[in-house]
């Protein structure tokens, strides 16, 4: 069996981080068996679709790293298609579902409806005071044939509807187990629209049918809707797929993830400088986790370790912490060029340094970050030394005096030093602390005065590092710096 899975994403905005959940979940199962996954964009929705989200969306696909086998492709940034069962886009494939509704009407398992919306609304209103399941009536399911074809060739506004069987509906859930729900709770789904746009419901049942998707991953909203679609299966005579239905993400507070309460957004966590790489990962773990003993996976690690079985049915919380912290952590075992690649953005103030400094910026602060976004702050004192106090140079129980003491013999230091002392990290902390021993001096003594004199901060990277950044000539001037300030 060639297993095949599918996110099938509406382009009515940015992509939700539960939404690429989704995407990640299916291309963890697709690869897991060796199968193929495909993106097929559901746009039947036309009063909510949002110009460039398609493209918007793939190209979030791609800054994550998750590839798709077929679906539309951005080429030179034209869309175009990848695979052999497209047109991967709704609004592309109109005629199908036409054919499709065509064959459930004349087989008597949906009907036509020429309410109006105006009726309808009345309807629902009658229901909702009767405090009554809010249900269509099925008054046009009693129109006779030469009625609707009367109708239908007046060009009479109509939709239509799956004519719900009686009994109930039982599906196997590969997370939840056997789900089953009476008919009864079940509307006549409108199938086909008034604009001949189909509805959600069976433009996915034909599509996923027709481009061979044999695992249907979705999140838990969708469980109601799964009757209608297996009513649907049934109808077409079409083979019956796998269900997997993933838990809702939450507020800490447990209530669904929400724009009130913070970013959903994927763009928006790779607009503040989270990794793809530690985006995906955390999203991984929202729900599934391959051992329980570690947090750091891999996408070939998820892959090799992925199973719906180890889903969990309850909710996953959205713990920024803990993504700010995985964040982190990849930050500071990211290769340096791609690192520096992806921080590029980032450098705000610094930004018309030369790249070999903006090097140095990132690899003595990536230590401290939580997001490249940080950067733009903490790169502000390599561009020029912020305003302080003089008392800020005095560390603990010294005084000025000791303070002055250290920064003169520093600046005579560093000013005699060979330049060559300054390439390296390891070179200028050996001088220092060479002058540290010999003179059996303390090192918070010395170190201190000289970091803030060269930050200007009583928080920083350390005074080594500093000096390997800015490079002698500034060190120099910012110590000379210091030292007015405690004299004058």
């Amino acid at each position: 069996m060639n297993i095949k899975t599918r996110f099938p994403p509406s382009p009515t905005g940015f992509l939700h981080v539960g939404s690429l959940r989704t995407a990640l979940y299916n291309y963890l199962f697709a690869k897991k068996h060796g199968g193929t996954f495909l993106v097929r964009v559901e746009d039947t929705d036309r009063e909510r679709l949002v110009e460039g989200a398609v493209e918007s969306l793939i190209r979030t696909l791609e800054t994550v790293g998750i590839t798709y086998d077929e679906g539309p492709i951005l080429i030179d940034g034209k869309l175009s298609e990848k695979g052999s069962n497209g047109p991967y886009t709704q609004s592309q494939r109109l005629p199908i579902y036409a054919e499709h509704a065509q064959k459930l009407v004349e087989q008597g398992s949906a009907y036509y409806c020429f309410c109006s919306k105006e009726r309808l609304e009345e309807l629902r209103s009658q229901q909702q005071i009767a405090k009554l399941q809010t249900k269509y009536d099925r008054q046009c399911l009693k129109l006779d044939h030469e009625e609707i074809s009367r109708r239908l060739e007046a060009g009479e506004s109509h939709v239509i509807r799956l004519l719900i069987p009686d009994g109930e509906t039982t599906f196997q859930d590969e997370i939840r187990g056997s789900i089953t729900i009476s008919n009864s709770e079940i509307d006549d789904q409108v199938l086909m629209k008034a604009d001949s746009f189909p509805t959600y419901h069976l433009a996915v049942v034909v599509d996923d049918h027709l481009m061979g998707v044999t695992h249907i991953i979705r999140g838990e909203e969708w469980i109601s809707s799964v009757p209608k679609h297996v009513i649907l299966y049934h109808a077409f005579g079409f083979p019956m797929p796998s269900f997997a239905h993933l838990p809702l993400i939450l507020n800490a507070d447990k209530s669904k993830l929400s724009k009130r309460q913070g970013d959903v957004a994927v763009e928006d966590y790779l607009t503040k400088g989270y990794l793809p790489e530690a985006l995906v990962n955390f999203i991984a773990l929202l729900g599934f986790n391959p051992s329980g003993d570690r947090e750091i996976y891999t996408v070939k690690e998820l892959v090799e370790a992925f199973e719906l079985s180890k889903v969990n049915k309850s909710g996953a919380v959205f713990d920024r912490l803990k993504l700010d912290w995985m964040n982190g952590q990849y930050i500071r075992s990211s290769d340096s060029v791609r690192l520096f690649e992806l921080a590029h953005p980032y450098f705000g103030a610094a930004s018309t340094l030369p790249d070999e400094q903006k090097k140095k910026i990132l690899e003595v602060e990536k230590e401290r970050l939580v997001t490249l976004k940080d950067l733009e702050e903490r790169v502000e004192m390599f561009v020029r030394l912020p305003e302080y106090p003089a008392t800020e140079l005095v560390w603990k129980k010294a005084d000025a005096q000791d303070a002055t003491l250290h920064l003169t013999n520093l600046l005579k230091l560093i000013e005699s030093a060979d330049v060559s002392v300054f390439e390296k990290r390891e070179l200028i902390e050996e001088v220092i602390k060479k002058y540290i021993r010999d003179n059996g001096y303390q090192n918070g003594n010395v170190l201190w005065p000289l970091r803030v004199a060269l930050s200007g901060q009583r928080q920083s990277a350390g005074p080594f590092e500093l000096l390997w950044v800015l490079g002698r000539e500034e060190g120099i001037v910012r110590i000379q710096t210091g030292i007015y300030k405690l004299t004058s």
